[in-house]
């Protein structure tokens, strides 16, 4: 038997919506299956593996795999003065720190693409062939392969370690100080993970006092202990964690942050602190290979705006972290009076991304029975993403827009039963 004609296959799933080459690709595979007829079935996964909007009901305020921190999506139809000084007519800067510079008390600051991008450019700058001295309790690794170690090394900087994995004390970076003549002293917070027990590490402020520079990766990105931009002052949440401001005031020279973890902004990395070290990171050739475009920096601008202005409100974020629970409560009470089949419950959401482990913040939300529901949900139009929890699929309001109740509502309406 003759297979079909691909284009002619491709043509009669046209209304998958996908531009008509990927539906030719879609038909060209079934077809060399032997298989004509999930040629619909293969151009709806490729459509489904497409960027696209999804529910967040996981609590996991800061899901990696969705993007992290959730930010409005930023339009730029038109062009903008990206690198031109309006002022002169001529050739301007974009470096982009400026705002959040001002709003974390920095001297300067510096937006690259990444938080890893942010502690290997620090690293390039500053200290190619010199020894940078880093506590072996901070050697960590992070999501997706991130070793402080193979960082150093890709930077030209030699690693010199100090203390031991949970104990390191000033005394011990004094004598390395002596020893290895060193360009940095490197201090990573240990973002995704708690040693407890019998430990001790050294302040910021404690290494200050060296004479070396220090530089700390505080990872997160939060701006200030105080949160003045919170009407409520700082969630207990966020005690165990290192602020930007506080840590530059301690004596860093240098802090080191991501954009899209509690800053809740987009997809970035900042290096703040002294003007002079700021000003040597952004002339290594490394910065330009490094520096995001218009519609982060775009998205960027309006969170340092935000933070400024003290409005924590316009910060998805913050808006979601800080929800009080009864508000939370009452939104699962509507849902599960129009929806069947649903159950009112109490549960905990997380901050995610690498901040603030182990901790958890008490939330609100529906469950249904089964584990089953969770692939259904993910498989509707928009997509809505739950968490299993012993055997039921929960979903956690705390990361779900208002806005968005009544999609979830549909959702859950259209469930089989």
């Amino acid at each position: 038997m003759r297979p079909p004609s691909v284009d002619a296959l491709a043509r009669e799933i046209a209304d998958v919506g996908l531009p008509h080459p990927l539906l030719v690709d879609a038909a060209r595979r079934a077809v060399a299956a032997g298989e004509p007829g999930s040629a619909r079935a293969l151009a709806e996964a490729t459509a489904r593996s497409l960027l696209q909007p999804v529910v967040n009901a996981t609590g996991v305020l800061l899901h990696t795999n969705l993007g992290r921190a959730p930010v409005a999506h930023v339009a730029e139809p038109r062009y903008a003065n990206l690198e031109l000084d309006l002022a002169t007519g001529k050739r301007g800067s974009r470096r982009g720190g400026a705002l959040l510079a001002r709003a974390c008390g920095a001297d300067d600051a510096l937006v690259v693409n990444n938080g890893a991008a942010a502690v290997l450019l620090v690293l390039a700058a500053l200290a190619v062939d010199r020894a940078v001295v880093v506590s072996r309790g901070e050697l960590v690794e992070i999501g997706g392969g991130f070793r402080v170690p193979e960082v150093l090394e890709q930077s030209g900087a030699r690693l010199v370690e100090v203390g031991t994995t949970n104990r390191t004390r000033r005394r011990d970076y004094a004598a390395a100080v002596e020893r290895a003549e060193p360009a940095l002293i490197l201090k990573v917070h240990q973002s995704n993970y708690r040693i407890v027990g019998f430990t001790e590490d050294v302040p910021v402020a404690s290494l200050a006092g060296l004479g070396v520079p220090v530089v700390a990766d505080v990872g997160s990105g939060l701006l200030d202990a105080a949160t003045p931009w919170l009407p409520g002052g700082p969630p207990p949440w966020v005690a165990s964690e290192p602020a930007v401001r506080q840590t530059l005031a301690a004596g860093a020279a240098l802090v080191t942050f991501s954009g899209d973890k509690l800053l809740g902004g987009p997809q970035a990395g900042v290096v703040a602190g002294r003007a002079d070290l700021v000003d040597r990171c952004a002339r290594h050739p490394l910065a330009r290979a490094f520096r995001p475009g218009g519609l982060v920096l775009s998205a960027l601008q309006a969170t340092a705006l935000a933070y400024l202005r003290r409005d924590g409100a316009a910060i998805p974020f913050w808006r979601m972290a800080t929800v009080p629970l009864p508000d939370l409560r009452a939104r699962a009470r509507a849902l599960a009076a129009g929806v069947g089949g649903v159950e009112v419950v109490d549960c905990e959401s997380v901050p995610g991304g690498g901040s603030v482990p182990g901790l958890a913040i008490p939330s609100a939300g529906v469950a249904l029975a089964g584990a089953g529901a969770a692939e259904a949900l993910r498989a509707g139009g928009p997509p809505v993403v739950a968490r299993v929890v012993e055997g039921r699929t929960v979903l956690d309001l705390r990361t779900v827009d208002p806005a968005d109740d009544e999609v979830l509502a549909k959702a859950l309406a259209a469930l089989p039963r």
